[in-house]
């Protein structure tokens, strides 16, 4: 198949100095469009036909050469200038240069300078195009690595809240219950799809600071001395600092994983956040964590039934939780039965941008 000819517009307003140049180009092979002004070359060009090459004359009237290569920067930035100008002139057709223009041309020319600068013209700017591509590509291809190790991080983290969860018969299957929880509270509460990802994937993950808790204090069959709990309470910080290299573009999930202890009246830890200094993808989990681990047994103490767990909630609400929070929750559970107390099924499932987590399901 032959491959269509190249289209080339001349502008300048010397009738024969354009038709010279229009036959030393179509000569070369190029189609050529011609323009007697820059106003009529705009025309041209708003008229479309994909013209990758503008041969322009600096001197004319109406609108002269700069104006001319300004404006076709401005609209058209892929399009190739090349300036012709006379031999005193040389200065301006560098400031041409400066412009933007690719090249130029200098009167009186030669026929076979005036092809060799238009194919030169064109191979820079194929060029130029090329590394752009390159360059957009280059981008996209190390945004997908950063997406693929945030995800592999992930999973890896993932993992060790289950290895950890697994050594402690009392809380497995915990963080797994807390995220379907928190996104049956974040539906209820109108949040939208990616927050409701981001809340879910925060409560899978909120307690994997605990890997830096001592096993005394997480295995302590008795009540936490002061210091104890002061120590158990610092996993919300160290699972922070975990998570913090690879999710800084997920301030959701940092907030969950290091707030949820935090009390609405501002008695929590590790910061003392009051009402609305609080997220909401934290106050979810706040709810959806404390049900859980009421609801759970513990070795100094027994689980209690979703409905005294439940008038925990209403109790304590307004001071360490969300209202509309813990109403959220019981519209989500409007029955006991329907609550995924048992370790629930896990079931894949994608967040923004490329980040995996697993969806957690009544099992």
């Amino acid at each position: 198949m032959l491959q269509e000819p190249l289209k080339c517009l001349v502008v300048d307003d010397d009738p024969q100095l354009r038709d010279a140049l229009r036959r030393v180009l179509e000569s070369s092979g190029y189609e050529v469009l011609v323009a007697p002004s820059g106003r009529v070359a705009l025309e041209v060009l708003d008229q479309g036909g994909g013209v990758p090459l503008v041969v322009s004359d600096i001197r004319m009237p109406e609108m002269d050469g700069f104006t001319l290569l300004r404006r076709i920067r401005e609209k058209w930035p892929d399009i190739a200038v090349v300036m012709v100008t006379a031999v005193t002139e040389v200065d301006v057709a560098v400031a041409c240069l400066k412009l933007g223009a690719l090249d130029y041309i200098l009167k009186p020319f030669q026929i076979e300078e005036v092809s060799a600068r238009a194919d030169q013209a064109l191979d820079k700017r194929r060029l130029i195009l090329e590394n752009r591509d390159y360059q957009e590509h280059l981008a996209e291809k190390v945004q997908q690595q950063a997406q693929m190790i945030e995800e592999l991080y992930l999973e890896g983290v993932q993992t060790l809240v289950e290895a950890l969860e697994a050594k402690d018969a009392y809380t497995s299957g915990h963080s797994s219950r807390v995220a379907v929880y928190s996104s049956g509270i974040a539906d209820q509460l109108s949040l939208n799809e990616r927050d409701i990802r981001l809340t879910a994937l925060g409560a899978e993950l909120h307690d994997v600071g605990k890997i830096g808790v001592h096993e005394s204090v997480l295995m302590k069959p008795g009540k936490l001395e002061p210091h104890e709990y002061e120590h158990l309470m610092e996993h919300t910080v160290i699972g922070a600092r975990i998570l913090d290299p690879l999710l800084k573009r997920f301030p959701e999930i940092l907030s969950v994983v290091r707030s949820h202890h935090e009390r609405l009246d501002g008695a929590g830890l590790p910061d003392g956040l009051k009402g609305d200094a609080i997220p909401i993808h934290t106050r979810v989990v706040t709810v959806a964590d404390s049900f859980d681990a009421m609801t759970s047994a513990r070795p100094y103490r027994p689980a209690l039934d979703a409905q005294e767990a439940i008038a925990e909630l209403h109790r304590c609400r307004g001071t360490q939780f969300d209202p509309d929070a813990v109403a959220a929750f019981l519209q989500a559970y409007p029955d006991w039965e329907d609550l995924p107390i048992r370790t629930p099924r896990k079931v894949r499932r994608s967040l923004p941008d490329g980040v995996a987590t697993t969806e957690v399901a009544p099992g």
